[in-house]
């Protein structure tokens, strides 16, 4: 079974941080883009390894929306 989960990665000075709001705790980080987006991935997939079959597809079958926003500063 497959499905979409949404996944936010962030850069700052450190690197990338990565996490996926539809699994509380789950996130992870990477120096670049390219491994932060690796190890997210092992991540939603250990954390689903550890999920009731039953309540997997709650996760699964989500839909989140993100956009960016541009805003006048003062």
């Amino acid at each position: 079974m497959t499905g979409k989960l949404t996944v936010i990665i962030e850069k700052d000075e450190y690197g990338y941080f990565a996490y996926c709001p539809e699994l509380k705790g789950c996130h992870t980080q990477g120096d670049t883009f390219e491994e932060a987006v690796t190890n997210i991935k092992e991540a939603v997939e250990l954390y689903i390894e550890t999920l009731d079959p039953a309540k997997d597809s709650i996760f699964l079958n989500k839909d989140i929306y993100s956009t960016s926003l541009e805003v006048a500063i003062a």
